[in-house]
């Protein structure tokens, strides 16, 4: 028998994470390539340090961006790495958008591996790798997102806006949040501890910090559910000055359980960042995450959780696991039958299905890839709940 009391912690990081600056840089290496060309390959990694980032990886075209030979345009890939450090912030002596060194080391893909994933013939478009994928939906908040990781991510939102907007100029990119809720009967009811690390402008007190944080933190939890004082902790080593790469190195895909649900689910062993949508890693995790938060938002279960399966060069999943964590009189088998029915769960269907070819992915590389509003311009598709109707008249 599952526990119903208990207390359950999740952490966020934010968009001058070390960690998180590598993932933004890759995500818009991707998109400038999906820009220029919607079926680029892209696998694109990258390193943070100290005044340097380092670029690496396979591409192909055709592509502006590539020639024939796979000879990548390199001030471009410069360029790009440096808005993006710009944009978050980093105008500091140890990591500066405009003085860090870039090395771009990206190359042309791999004829092994484009043999397997190119559709030719009777052959449909194949996996881009082998792996497994995980996608969670429960009511726990609005958008159907575990509350811990939902909070940890807006609490940390709610000061960049702040910083970016100059409402508080004392604080600096880098910063992390953890928050700690207290469960009932298996539902969360409040916050027993709440953790928020920021870096900041040396002429600030740790008081002068908390003060900063702590209404950003009251404003985003419900009401009543704010922490005791004495478990409020803001900057707990008392000063955090040099942050960002310039104090840890960075490198994409370190965030993966900050990317996906807090720990609360299982989540695959692939990172999202820096990879194109022939990458099930990414396209069948947001597929899954897709078809589990439609299972919720149409009432079928308080709680879903979907595994998908997949080989390199093969096409069709190799398994659809869904879990609907006890939910009386539903039949999995025929809620498994059903969504695949809905949705083609080939690599290919899925990006036909939720429109994933398209420069969508660098504003995801912070603060979740789940639990945001679709947008406009088909940013987040895989958050649309068009399936409601459908299930709902099959269950």
């Amino acid at each position: 028998m599952s526990k119903t009391d208990y207390l359950f912690t999740s952490e966020s990081v934010s968009e001058g994470h070390p960690d998180k600056v590598s993932d933004r840089i890759s995500d818009a290496i991707v998109d400038a390539f999906l820009t220029a060309d919607g079926q680029a390959r892209v696998a694109c990694e990258t390193l943070c340090t100290t005044n340097r980032i380092v670029l690496a990886g396979e591409v192909r075209g055709p592509s502006p961006l590539v020639d024939a030979n796979g000879e990548v345009d390199k001030a471009h890939m410069e360029e790009i790495a440096r808005s993006c450090v710009r944009d978050i912030g980093y105008e500091q002596d140890g990591f500066h958008w405009k003085n860090s060194d870039v090395d771009v080391y990206l190359h042309g893909q791999s004829a092994d591996i484009a043999v397997g994933v190119d559709a030719a013939g009777d052959k449909d478009e194949g996996a881009g790798d082998q792996g497994i994928m995980f996608g969670y939906a429960c009511t726990e908040t609005d958008v159907l997102m575990p509350a811990p990781i939902h909070f940890s991510h807006a609490i940390l939102r709610s000061l960049a806006e702040a910083r970016h907007s100059g409402a508080e100029p004392g604080l600096e990119p880098d910063s992390k949040s953890q928050v700690t809720l207290r469960y009932v009967d298996g539902k969360p009811v409040g916050a027993s501890s709440v953790v928020v690390s920021t870096q900041h402008a040396e002429n600030l007190s740790q008081d002068e910090v908390r003060a900063i944080v702590r209404p950003h933190v009251k404003n985003v939890l419900p009401d009543g559910w704010m922490c005791p004082e004495d478990e409020f902790y803001v900057n707990p080593t008392g000063r955090f000055v040099v942050g960002g790469p310039d104090g840890d190195a960075g490198l994409t895909g370190r965030k993966i359980i900050v990317d996906t649900y807090g720990g609360a689910a299982p989540h695959g062993g692939g990172a999202f960042s820096g990879k194109d949508p022939t990458k099930v890693d990414r396209s069948a995790a947001y597929a899954s995450r897709y078809l589990a938060k439609n299972v919720v938002a149409a009432g079928i279960a308080d709680r879903c959780t979907i595994q998908l399966a997949y080989a390199i060069g093969v096409s069709k999943p190799l398994s659809v696991y869904i879990d609907t964590h006890g939910a009386d009189s539903v039949d999995e088998d025929k809620l498994s039958a059903t969504l695949c029915e809905m949705v083609n769960l080939s690599p290919r269907g899925i990006r036909e299905h939720l429109k994933l070819n398209r420069p969508i992915y660098a504003r995801s590389a912070a603060y979740g890839h789940f639990g945001r509003a679709p947008e406009d311009d088909g940013g987040f598709s895989w958050e649309r709940t068009d399936l409601v109707d459908a299930l709902k008249s099959a269950f």
